[in-house]
């Protein structure tokens, strides 16, 4: 196993350091949780996660996946552990989810598309905690606070429907093989499963934080009546000089909300769900 060589059109970066692996192991919530896992590669963090529980794995390489039917025959033959080859993605574009009953997503994802799979879980009805490793400034935007210069979509999309966000541990390039040319670091997230964002409020926050470092209502107003705009700053006692990072996650949804109430009643436009 140690002769197979990372492929980059996975984003393969193999997590070698113990130490990361234990902190990612104990940092597992004590409950009856199924856990899924994406991208087990070499299956490291995989060994230690059977042990605790047991085990759905999203594998696409199809090499690796052969390897790890061979490494874990035991497991497999046994139910702790379940082998599936395929794309989380189109599992999740094609309306289902990636466990049936609830489960918490542990794994060392694949950096090129860590953002959305965080996403999908986010809207994932079964998932219930997030414990993943990605690049350290994808990191940072999940976990941002507002007033934090990371503090984007990503992150009033999280404050929203999370009871908990937070960094586990930094992770230097070299406890990867090969080592990646970024900082890595490891976040939990513990969703509240009563909550969750709608399509058009997301589209939303894409308008805000269009240009981040501008006058938010400047980034509105781009399709909003301006002085419908002003009307709800001046409701919610806000400031017209507020930048989209200074403002709480809270307040998104309140501004949401005015905007969509204060339109034509004919608007299509849905309000947030949480």
């Amino acid at each position: 196993m140690t002769n197979i060589k990372a492929k980059k059109r996975f984003g393969q970066n193999f997590l070698k350091d113990e130490s990361v692996l234990f902190k990612i192991i104990e940092s597992m919530p004590n409950n009856d949780n199924r856990i899924v896992e994406i991208g087990p590669g070499l299956g490291d963090l995989t060994k230690k996660l059977v042990k605790c529980k047991d085990v759905t794995a999203y594998e696409v390489d199809r090499d690796l996946y052969a390897i790890l039917q061979a490494e874990f025959i035991q497991e497999l033959d046994s139910g702790r552990f379940e082998l599936l080859l395929g794309d989380v993605l189109q599992r999740w574009e094609d309306g289902s989810t990636l466990y049936d009953s609830k489960y918490d997503l542990i794994a060392n994802l694949p950096y090129y598309i860590a953002t959305n799979i965080i996403l999908k879980a986010l809207d994932d009805d079964n998932c219930e905690n997030i414990i993943v490793m990605v690049q350290k400034e994808v990191a940072n935007k999940f976990v941002a606070s507002a007033g934090d210069k990371d503090f984007s979509s990503l992150g009033v999309i999280t404050k929203l429907v999370s009871t908990q966000a937070c960094t586990l541990i930094t992770v230097p390039p070299e406890s990867f093989s090969p080592p990646p040319k970024v900082d890595s670091a490891v976040i939990h997230i513990k969703k509240d499963m009563g909550k969750k964002v709608d399509t058009e409020f997301k589209k939303f926050l894409k308008l805000c934080f269009m240009q981040p470092r501008k006058k938010l209502i400047k980034n509105i107003s781009t399709q909003v009546d301006k002085v419908l705009l002003e009307k709800i700053f001046n409701e919610l006692g806000l400031s017209n000089t507020i930048r989209p990072h200074e403002l709480e996650a809270s307040l998104y949804s309140l501004l949401y909300k005015g905007i969509n109430n204060g339109r034509d009643t004919t608007s299509t436009a849905s309000t947030i769900k949480c």
